[in-house]
């Protein structure tokens, strides 16, 4: 992991595209701004936590979702 000191109004670069600006310093609590292309995702680690957890559940099927799908396409006319 880097780290880095940065003051108010400073910023850093990732890669060409993409810009991290400290916008304020309040109370313990730094605000950061970030520019990047609007085809480049940003979120917050929580947020993000959130996604990739539920994006994990949805992969799997519970017993009761596989007996429900083989009523509904067992039944299904066949082509």
């Amino acid at each position: 992991m880097l780290v880095i000191t940065r003051r108010l109004n400073e910023s850093i670069r990732i890669g060409d595209n993409i810009e991290v600006k400290v916008v304020a310093i309040e109370r313990g609590k730094v605000r950061l701004g970030v520019l990047a292309p609007p085809d480049v995702p940003i979120y917050r680690e929580e947020l993000y936590r959130s996604l990739v957890q539920g994006n994990k559940e949805a992969l799997f099927a519970s017993e009761t979702m596989v007996h429900t799908l083989k009523e509904i396409f067992g039944n299904a006319p066949k082509e």
